[in-house]
This record gives structure tokens, sequence and C-alpha cells, in this order.
């Protein structure tokens, strides 16, 4: 049951994304946690996610900017690398509360309360009104890039603050985004050779299976979504998901999943 729920999450997140520049690692890491650790999920979901933009570029990728790829990608990845290592930390800590529900026991842990309160933070953000109306300068790309780099490496979530700086700077739909398209890769990139470890301990051979189909099921969503790129706005794929992670982090910070 677990790999049809996850693919069929992988294919209509990755055709939601498409146009928005962001949500598949967000609404994917709190399904693949339904079935796996946290830190675990969040991996395995940085393999889709990079995949999936591997695919991407070579779809749109020649349309990016070179210029934003330099002063927003290297802050980036190297705030990645602390995201990344600060999340190796955290999921040793305690648990914050255990309670049973339904005859189940749940737990909430201070990496699925963090995860939790940031997607409720990002989801707000990005169906505010006020934060629409936040223009960002090219002189902010630096800035830019470490915040979207280092809450990549910790939660995933690196396509809203990417989003926010790129959508504000005049570029083009197509090559906003193909630039969020490569930059996402190398902090996909970057972030993964840190999870290296986790992956040794969790029998990740046994689950080959589901990566894979989860993989193909989000580089078929993109193709579709590269098809429907000039019958949408940005706004209506925003809204919807950030409906879907509001409801997903408050299960996740109570410790339902």
């Amino acid at each position: 049951m677990e790999i049809v729920i996850i693919c069929l999450a992988a294919f209509f997140t990755a055709v939601l994304t498409f146009f928005s520049g962001f949500g598949l690692g967000t609404i994917l890491a709190p399904v693949f946690a339904i079935f796996f650790p946290i830190d675990i999920a969040i991996a395995l979901t940085g393999v889709v996610h990079f995949s999936n933009n591997i695919f991407k570029i070579a779809l749109v990728g020649k349309n990016s900017d070179k210029t934003v790829l330099l002063r927003f990608g290297i802050p980036a990845i190297l705030s990645s690398f602390a995201g990344a290592w600060l999340l190796m930390k955290i999921t040793v800590l305690p648990t914050l509360l255990q309670y049973e529900l339904w005859g189940r026991t749940f737990e909430v842990t201070p990496v699925k309360l963090i995860i939790a309160i940031l997607l409720i933070v990002f989801s707000l953000l990005e169906i505010s009104p006020s934060f629409q109306k936040v223009q960002f300068g090219k002189d902010k790309l630096i800035w830019g890039g470490l915040l979207s780099g280092f809450f990549g490496g910790l939660s995933g979530i690196q396509g809203a603050i990417r989003s926010a700086f790129l959508i504000k700077i005049g570029l083009s739909k197509e090559v906003y985004i193909a630039t969020g398209v490569v930059i996402a890769c190398l902090v996909d990139f970057t972030r993964l050779s840190v999870y290296a470890s986790r992956f040794i301990s969790s029998t990740l051979h046994e689950n080959l299976t589901l990566l894979i189909s989860a993989t193909l099921a989000a580089i078929a969503g993109a193709y579709f979504g590269k098809r429907l790129l000039k019958k949408v706005t940005f706004r209506s794929i925003q809204l919807v998901v950030a409906v879907m992670l509001i409801l997903i982090s408050i299960a996740l910070g109570a410790g339902l999943i």
C-alpha cells in the first residue's frame, strides 16, 4: 500500500510544483514519514527530489540565468551542509511527548516538531497577500541562498524561500523555473552527501523498488507539468500546496505521522 500512496503523491505533487518551483520535497517528505523515521524520510525524499530535478534540467535547464546561479547557488550549497549536519544531530534527541490514542502510541520528537513548525510558517507565508507584495533586489540573492540552502539541508524545505527571492527579481517564467531547478539540484546533491550515512543504516536496498517507483512517478509528473506550463497560474498552485502542507504539518507536529 505504501508504494501506491507514495507514487501517487510523487506524481501529483510533481505536476503541481513544476510551475511554482517548490513543494515536491515539502509534501513528499511527510508522506515518506508515514512509513519511515523522519530523518530517513527526508533523505529518501532527497533522492526523489534530486532525480526529478535532473530530469527537469534536461527539459528546461538551458534557460537558467548564470549570474543568479552563482550569487544564489553558491551560498545555498555552503549553508545546506550546516542544515544537513544539524538534522543529523537533532534526530537523536529524546522524545518530547508520548501519548496513546485509538489504541496506538504516538511520539512528538524535536525533529518532527521543528519541521512541522517550518512547514506551517512557509505555508502561511505563501498564501499571505502581504508577503506576495514583498520585493527582493539582486543584492539580496546571497541572503536568499543562505536561508534556502540551510532549510533545504535541515528539512528539505528550500523551494519556498528560493521562490520568494527569484520570483521577485524580474526573471521571466521560463528563466525563473529553469534557474530554480538548477539551484535545487545543487543543494540536493550537497545534502545527499551528508545524508549518506543514514542510507547505510536504513536498509535502503530493501526499499529500492519503492524509491525507483517514486522517482519515476515524479519524473512522469514533471513531464506532464511541462505540457501544462502555459495553462496555469503560480497563485492557484501556491494555494493548493499551502493547504496540503498545513494539514500535513499539523499531523506531523502532533506525532500522528
